[in-house]
């Protein structure tokens, strides 16, 4: 018997004698959700639409129309910067865009009200290091947190239904306003005062002094716990007060580099007495010390390759946790706070791993060092904000096709409630392009890697023998890595029909120390030649389309992108999104945690001046042969300006097509808004005059050069 199906009403019934799905049935479910009837010999499925839709339309890629605009990108869109526990009361911190970028802290209480905690026009963001985190902690139904404008730390009884009105001021305002900052709180009740991470401006000198510091809740006075290194973070303190772990090390290594963990007694007058190195040296990366309920003290190490858990056992001695796992239970230092890993009991911790580019959430038998992973619906779990409290955990997570969102997982009966979104956005899985993860041959014979997004749209199908063009992206860090988690800023890409390669380049994050020090001494050279020879695999697969090739990235990212446009002949695009362009500058005029980072990038400055010379794109324009779009913050401490005004001006100066966008009021990264969408559509606009494609929908353009 042939299967048949007709239509009745806003359904189309669908029956056959097979017990398998009849020839085409893949077509047309993509179109009808199945809701089939069940216990039937000769199965009648029936296709429910919520409308009815026609067949795709043929037009050319990057002409299809999306709903994934930037406008309902950012609409009601936030990011999360760290989660905290007080009793059976949730906090996190959202940043957001609708607000300017402000950051502001939200409490959800047992009964599932959630509630803005911090007022107006607090925005919760600590400046140390420049890239914070860390910014605020909870005890016993008071928030301490940090205020941007000022860096002062302020207080916030939020106990009870409503918060205790306005916050109010623990630390004195200095002198330059924000001269004295404060990251990565542990409170210390018992002493009435908090402990954190102590960066001083005010001295004058070449560059600020980090410390490790108490301060009085009282009358916010600071005492110097420890100091005479270049940096510090996670102040730990045990859970009898006895004693402070940290961790700490010095120019010029960054702390993926090699970190020192300490661990002291705490005085009868607070101070410490004298310490005691537990672990980490030069070539030993130490991240997240933490106590178990029991006082032992755990923490993650890269002493095998891997950044697996540790801790030091009754006798003083460091021990694994688990036989040596070919998974990191960490990520790089970038901003403090950040956790991984908790304790459900001294015998049980719950953790997020990183197995090659995707996060796990397991559960971990401290005894046996047995790991079970925890069954979820998700791919993208416990990647850095995580916290384990009386029977739940609470954590961030995602997947391909679910954005970003803080959760709470019931230990007990193992039941999941959803807490906040990333974002309001509801796409239906029609237009989402799921990541496939791939591994392509790169230079010396060795493999790098990266998450391959093809077009899709379920209204829109390309002429045949048509190719899309393919968008490269180089992400920051460049130690960070990219995620599998929905992210609507590639899907806007995809769904209009523009294919997209996060790269996962050789210096990237989840594949172990060796691959993370490929980039040792060759920043601008395994970066770039990864992010080429994934696209050329692409090209030679006959995914897209080898003469509609662009590339941009961010920060690093950004320079990654200038030097591929600069120093090779693939892509015929770039987009800049506050990128390096004049590495000399760089190491001339930035920050003081990565004032030394080149060094291990590249070679130790001056004496290595060549390779600046010689890897800056600014000196190299005469390599430059396509158009490129530049868009840089005002405001960016960290990648200065001058440094996408000089490129632009380069670019301008040859007769390529170039456009440049600044951003008033915008520091390092894009928070607000209106920038974030003109970005994107910026970047779109610019594609789709150079690629030569028309858009199914009007965007503000973007005034180039030479076009």
């Amino acid at each position: 018997m042939r299967p048949f199906g007709y239509a009745q009403g806003d359904s189309i019934v669908y029956i056959d004698d097979r017990e398998s799905n009849p020839p085409g049935w893949e077509n047309l479910q993509a179109y009808f959700p199945v809701v089939p009837f069940p216990n039937l010999r000769n199965p009648v499925q029936t296709y429910e639409p919520r409308q009815v839709r026609n067949m795709p339309t043929t037009a050319p890629y990057g002409s299809w129309k999306s709903p994934i605009t930037s406008e309902s990108i950012v609409a009601e869109a936030v990011g999360f910067g760290g989660i905290a526990l007080d009793g059976e009361d949730i906090y996190w911190l959202e940043s957001r865009p609708s607000e300017g970028g402000r950051r502001v802290i939200v409490r959800r209480t047992p009964d599932g009200q959630t509630q803005d905690i911090i007022p107006r026009p607090f925005n919760v963001r600590t400046r140390v290091h420049e890239y914070g985190g860390g910014d605020f902690t909870v005890a016993d139904g008071v928030i301490y947190f940090v205020n941007f404008e000022d860096q002062r730390i302020y207080s916030l009884e939020a106990g009870g239904q409503e918060p205790g009105g306005e916050p109010q001021p623990i630390t004195a305002g200095a002198e330059p306003a924000g001269g004295r900052r404060y990251a990565d709180f542990a409170v210390d009740a018992a002493r009435n005062r908090l402990i954190c991470v102590h960066e001083d401006h005010t001295g004058g000198g070449a560059e600020p002094v980090n410390s490790v510091a108490a301060v009085s809740l009282s009358d916010g006075e600071m005492l110097t716990l420890a100091s005479g290194s270049d940096f510090y973070a996670a102040p730990r303190l045990s859970p009898d007060g006895s004693q402070l772990a940290w961790l700490s090390w010095d120019h010029p290594n960054m702390p993926w580099d090699g970190v020192e963990l300490w661990v002291a007694p705490v005085a009868a007058d607070g101070s410490l007495a004298s310490a005691e190195l537990v672990a980490g040296g030069w070539e030993e990366s130490i991240l997240q010390p933490q106590w178990s309920p029991d006082g032992t003290l755990y923490f993650v190490s890269d002493r095998t390759n891997w950044w697996n858990l540790y801790r030091r056992n009754a006798a003083g001695q460091v021990e694994a946790v688990t036989e040596p796992l070919e998974l990191e239970f960490g990520k790089p230092h970038w901003v403090f706070g950040s956790a991984t890993y908790g304790f459900a009991s001294a015998d049980r911790i719950i953790c997020g791993a990183n197995d090659r580019g995707t996060w796990g959430l397991f559960s971990l038998d401290t005894g046996n060092g047995r790991l079970d992973g925890l069954d979820l619906p998700y791919t993208e779990m416990g990647r850095g904000d995580l916290k384990v409290g009386a029977g739940s955990v609470v954590f961030s997570a995602g997947s391909p096709t679910q954005p970003l969102s803080v959760l709470r997982l019931d230990l007990a009966d193992s039941s999941l409630l959803p807490l906040r979104r990333a974002s309001a956005a509801s796409v239906d899985p029609g237009y989402l392009s799921a990541p496939q993860a791939i591994e392509f041959p790169t230079t010396d014979g060795l493999t790098a890697h990266a998450f391959y997004y093809p077009p899709s749209n379920l209204d829109y199908t390309a002429p045949e023998g048509e190719k899309p063009p393919l968008l490269v992206k180089s992400h920051g860090g460049p130690t960070a890595a990219a995620s599998r988690s929905l992210d609507l800023t590639i899907q806007y890409w995809t769904s209009r029909g523009i294919a997209v390669l996060d790269v996962n380049y050789g210096g990237s994050t989840g594949y172990g120390r060796e691959y993370r020090d490929r980039l040792k001494g060759q920043w601008g050279i395994v970066d770039v030649d990864d992010c080429v020879n994934g696209a050329r695999y692409l090209v030679e697969q006959g995914e897209v389309d080898g003469s509609r090739l662009a590339i941009d990235g961010g920060s690093a990212g950004g320079y990654t992108t200038l030097a591929a446009l600069a120093f090779r002949d693939v892509f015929q695009a770039g987009a800049s999104h506050y990128g390096v362009s004049d590495l000399e500058a760089l190491a001339k005029d930035t920050h003081k945690f990565e004032s030394r980072y080149l060094d291990s990038l590249i070679g130790p400055y001056p004496e290595r001046r060549d390779l600046y010379l010689a890897r800056s794109p600014i000196n190299h324009t005469d390599g430059l042969s396509c158009p490129l779009i530049l868009f840089q913050g005002l405001e960016d401490k960290i990648v200065p300006p001058s440094q996408a005004v000089l490129m632009f001006e380069a670019v301008r100066a040859k007769g390529l097509p170039c456009a440049y966008v600044p951003f008033a009021g915008e520091q390092h990264g894009f928070r607000r808004a209106e920038n974030i969408r003109r970005a994107l559509d910026g970047e779109l606009y610019f594609y789709s005059r150079v690629f030569g494609f028309e858009l199914a929908e009007s965007v503000e353009p973007v005034e180039i050069e030479n076009l």
